[in-house]
């Protein structure tokens, strides 16, 4: 990718929903880590999705108190996908926050009402930003058809667009709920798709991570727990979330093609594809490329 300048304006802010499925692989908690260390983001709150989003609202709520953020409002959202079985029925970074939850969830879902209720008292100004199965969000739409409308934009870490040879099965949170994904891809908002064939560019050995970790300071103690969970047997870590998340305020960091997008939802070997055509008047568009380094740059920077 040809290296392009970085604008910031350090003078706004950017209203920020952030929808995760926490708890799993751990990029979700450093993406969280970084919106809550942001200056321009106004999180206006987290809502968790897939198997036991109670336990995973408690991870959410460890993170943002360990960053002093205990203003962050967290709702707990579906538990199981809107057609099929749950692939992900554990939230297995539970353990590692356990003794330090302050505060505990039931399994009432209370983000659709919350979700709605947020957009609708900020027309026009929320990023949606999606890091998990869409499920919540695809309930939002199907619950309220205005809101598509109300959005400012959703961004989605979700699917593979440019390079589907990648994997040999569908992108994760795609593939864990095929129905929620085409229901919001075949909306009218706006929405920037960030997908692994661009965000597994983003990656960091284990010991180079845990380095940089340690280099943050506290604020970075139990992400860095969950990190080592997931370093058992592995030696790297693709930095997905927290791309998506950086592309808020930087959009420069990637390159974006206006695209068509449907999810296969046939019960066969292609249940989750995505069958991508060139719309350049699509409201979706799809990173194509991505600067590396400076991502990597400006995430660290964000969280020093």
């Amino acid at each position: 990718m040809s290296k392009q300048p970085i604008v910031t304006r350090r003078d706004t802010r950017i209203a920020v929903l952030l929808d995760t499925d926490i708890g799993s692989n751990v990029d979700d908690a450093i993406a969280l880590s970084y919106l809550l260390r942001q200056p321009r983001c106004e999180l206006l709150g987290i809502s968790t999705v897939s198997g036991e989003p109670h336990r995973r609202a408690a991870i959410a709520q460890a993170v943002c108190a360990q960053n002093a953020r205990e203003d962050v409002p967290i709702h707990v959202g579906a538990e199981a996908p809107l057609y099929g079985d749950q692939r992900q029925p554990n939230c297995e970074h539970f353990s590692k926050i356990e003794q330090l939850a302050t505060r505990t969830f039931s399994l009432e879902n209370t983000s659709v009402s919350f979700l709605i209720d947020t957009i609708r008292k900020r027309p026009d100004e929320v990023v949606l930003l999606t890091i998990g199965p869409l499920t919540n969000v695809a309930n939002v739409f199907r619950t309220d058809p205005e809101i598509p409308g109300l959005l400012k934009e959703v961004v989605c870490m979700a699917g593979t667009y440019f390079d589907p040879s990648l994997t040999d099965k569908p992108e994760w949170n795609i593939w864990c709920d095929p129905e929620a994904a085409d229901t919001v891809f075949q909306s009218s908002v706006s929405t920037s798709l960030i997908g692994l064939d661009v965000t597994r560019k983003c990656l960091l050995p284990k010991d180079d991570c845990l380095s940089r970790f340690a280099q943050v300071g506290t604020s970075m103690d139990l992400v860095t727990e969950m990190a080592k969970v997931w370093f058992a047997g592995r030696e790297s870590i693709a930095f997905n979330d927290p791309l998506a998340a950086a592309t808020i305020f930087e959009p420069g960091l990637c390159n974006m093609q206006p695209i068509g997008a449907r999810v296969s939802l046939a019960q066969d070997s292609f249940r989750g594809d995505v069958d991508v055509t060139r719309e350049d008047e699509s409201p979706r568009k799809a990173a194509i490329d991505v600067d590396v380094q400076a991502f990597f740059n400006h995430y660290f920077e964000i969280v020093h």
